[in-house]
């Protein structure tokens, strides 16, 4: 009895998700620079890691603070200058 209690919860599990790491969705890439910014302002608010960002926005330029840029003025969305929490990760910014 003990057996089929454990198939029985194991297969609920799997009916209801408890496989979560197989079904997850491959990551969005977005690219050309940022036009959706509603969709970028909510990626932002998910406070992502620079690799997360850069992996999402691989064509914009993603500028770290103490990074070297030219100083041409970018109306394009392809430049991000991030603002940072204490970990790291990405909790606002601006382009430029």
């Amino acid at each position: 009895m003990h057996r089929s209690l454990i198939t029985a919860v194991l297969a609920t599990a799997f009916a209801l998700g408890g496989c979560h790491e197989m079904t997850q969705p491959e990551p969005v890439v977005v690219h050309g620079y940022v036009t959706d910014m509603k969709a970028f302002d909510a990626f932002i608010a998910t406070h992502p890691t620079p690799d997360q960002f850069r992996a999402r926005y691989p064509d914009v330029l993603l500028v770290m603070p103490g990074g070297v840029t030219t100083l041409e003025f970018r109306t394009n969305n392809s430049r991000y200058y991030p603002e940072l929490d204490k970990d790291g990760r990405i909790i606002g910014g601006h382009f430029s």
